[in-house]
């Protein structure tokens, strides 16, 4: 079965608002205008339907920036902490997976 896709969602900007700016730019490559509206905008996907590492690597550039980002898996929904452990433990609400091959329910 395909991967489903990933989204690193911002959260949060936290207080070094001019480096998350600067990251969203070289993520998204948007503006710096429009990434700072992205800022402003939260919670907001920066990076949508992609693969895993490069929604992690997205959420992880967010993070050293000082903000907050979540990488949610685009079948059900949940979010995958940093630590590997899905948010919620309860089975996928994608029909196209079974609790245990759901990608957010796989350390």
């Amino acid at each position: 079965m395909q991967e489903p896709p990933f989204a690193a969602v911002l959260t949060g900007v936290g207080d070094r608002g001019r480096d998350v700016v600067r990251v969203l730019w070289t993520v998204t490559g948007l503006s710096a205008w429009h990434s700072a509206r992205l800022c402003a905008s939260v919670p907001v996907p920066v990076v949508e339907n992609t693969w895993f590492e490069a929604a992690d690597g997205a959420a992880a550039l967010l993070r050293a920036a000082g903000a907050e980002a979540d990488v949610v898996c685009g079948s059900c929904t949940r979010g995958i902490p940093l630590d590997g452990r899905p948010v919620d433990p309860g089975p996928c609400a994608a029909r196209a997976w079974s609790a245990s091959d759901c990608p957010a329910s796989r350390s």
